[in-house]
């Protein structure tokens, strides 16, 4: 049987280093049953960690969300060591841990199974210059339980991206119950209009994404006006600019957007020169701040 998981992925498990492809995981896990866990997805530069603290914070915040026992940091450092210590240093690459609810009942319900602590590493693309989005036909409820959380719990984010695949953009973007524009399936959303950066507020029911924050934390200390506002998803069809955020594309302009809400199908944007500010600042200020 041919491998599945690429051999440069680094895997560690509940304290050991384990083969991409080897068992390591319960069958009866939660995170595996019911998708009843957090992750967190974190950008390696060099071999080293971007924002490991804000990171970590926003893992808390989830567990917390999910009524799960709070992570044992330490126990996740231990692992983040030993998947980047395990080769190579990587020079860009993708740093993923998750904590599940460990064993539980085929069902929904939870017993007290100590926790599940995985965590792997390898190798990412570095992001194009610019790339194309697909809005899609589903939405975020922003009233549900896990809004705004970093779940395993991601089948709605794989449909959803690989329609916007099938259609040659790279992200899916999707709003919220409200007709409002919200997030993308793994990324934040940024658009521009007569020079300002808007973003849809946390209440949108979007991820609190750590390189959303930092945007709009070093381009208001730049001088960028930036606003946290509800927009429609119409905004698509008459903004100037659109950006994504995320850990592993920093600032990346868009330069298509197809499946917009008015029927007009497909508009074609230059990325501009608010989204090329951002990105430069985006840039200098992480060069800079390792943690910020």
């Amino acid at each position: 049987m041919s491998s599945s998981a690429p051999p440069e992925v680094r895997v560690w498990v509940n304290g050991a280093l384990v083969g991409a492809d080897q068992p390591a995981v319960a069958a009866l896990d939660h995170g595996v049953t019911v998708g009843d866990g957090a992750f967190e997805t974190c950008k390696v530069e060099d071999g080293q960690v971007f924002a490991a603290t804000r990171h970590a914070e926003r893992l808390d915040r989830t567990l917390a969300g999910l009524g799960l026992p709070a992570a044992d940091h330490a126990y996740i450092a231990e692992g983040i060591k030993a998947v980047l210590g395990a080769g190579e240093p990587l020079p860009f690459g993708r740093l993923r841990y998750s904590v599940t609810g460990g064993a539980g009942p085929l069902g929904s319900d939870r017993d007290s199974s100590p926790l599940t602590y995985i965590v792997t590493a390898g190798p990412q693309p570095r992001p194009p210059a610019s790339a194309g989005v697909a809005v899609v036909p589903w939405v975020r409820n922003e009233r549900s339980a896990v809004a705004g959380l970093k779940t395993t719990s991601y089948a709605e984010n794989v449909v959803a991206l690989a329609h916007a695949k099938q259609r040659g953009a790279i992200e899916a973007l999707l709003a919220n119950t409200r007709d409002e524009l919200c997030e993308g399936t793994g990324s934040n959303v940024f658009v521009v209009r007569d020079g300002v950066l808007w973003t849809p507020p946390l209440e949108s029911g979007c991820l609190a994404g750590v390189t959303r924050a930092l945007t709009v934390e070093w381009c208001r200390a730049d001088g960028l006006e930036v606003r946290e506002e509800p927009m429609p998803l119409s905004v698509l069809e008459e903004c100037d600019e659109v950006l994504l955020t995320s850990s592993t594309k920093d600032v990346l302009p868009v330069d298509r957007v197809v499946g917009l809400p008015g029927g007009t199908g497909e508009r074609v944007l230059e990325p501009g020169p608010v989204g090329a500010r951002a990105r430069e600042v985006f840039g200098r200020q992480s060069a800079l701040h390792l943690d910020p």
